[in-house]
């Protein structure tokens, strides 16, 4: 079981994990060593509540795929037991960060008291600049 929350977990059998060979530089037992992990989640056919797989599917994240697959590719590690909690760890904060419902924004105007102290100090710096200017030849 893969914890979301307290209330939401997802079973393993909803997530496909297969083991490839890792990218990049290792040596002669990277040919050999199946240790990266390509891990897959079907968001439609998954247990997770409509809620979350509407907010998932609304995301424009490249790991998620048109059909609404989540591919995660984990590498990061030398062996496949660390790169497979690495994968599902990264699905779980994906799947957290939909659930997070941000605040609405609520527009503010500009007191009368700031408006008054930013035109004056418009006016001060505006002096300012004008005395910095050659001395007139009366």
């Amino acid at each position: 079981m893969l914890q979301i929350s307290r209330n939401v977990e997802l079973a393993d059998d909803e997530i496909e994990i297969s083991a490839i060979r890792a990218q990049g530089a290792g040596g002669q037992n990277v040919n050999k060593v199946s240790s990266a992990i390509h891990l897959r989640f079907d968001i439609a056919a998954s247990s997770l509540p409509d809620f979350y797989k509407q907010r998932l599917l609304a995301l424009r994240d490249r790991r998620i795929s048109k059909d609404g697959v989540i591919v995660i590719k984990a590498q990061q590690h030398r062996t496949r037991e660390k790169n497979l909690a690495a994968a599902r760890e990264r699905l779980a904060e994906l799947i957290r960060s939909v659930a997070v419902v941000r605040k609405t924004r609520v527009p503010t105007k500009p007191t009368r008291g700031s408006k008054q102290r930013r035109l004056e100090q418009k006016a001060r710096r505006g002096q300012l600049k004008t005395l910095r200017g050659r001395v007139g030849e009366d």
